[in-house]
């Protein structure tokens, strides 16, 4: 298994941003409060940025739709 660092400082892997992105973190600041990805150096704001996309949010419409947001728990070692 090939791992790829998003954030050195603290060990995040492009798989786990996509894990909390996929339980409904939104931004970068969300993926920090998930992870703490971007809380250090910041260097990798950018690419979380890049790794969450312009597309559209699962939590986002959701709440559009009059439900609750999404908070599933996202294992830290992925």
């Amino acid at each position: 298994m090939n791992r790829v660092f998003v954030c050195s400082c603290f060990g995040v892997t492009e798989e786990q941003v996509r894990s909390h992105a996929d339980a409904g973190a939104c931004t970068p600041r969300q993926i920090a409060s998930a992870c703490k990805a971007g809380t250090d150096c910041g260097g990798c704001v950018r690419r979380i940025q890049a790794l969450l996309g312009r597309g559209s949010c699962p939590r986002r419409q959701l709440i559009d739709e009059g439900g609750q947001p999404l908070t599933a728990k996202v294992s830290e070692a992925a």
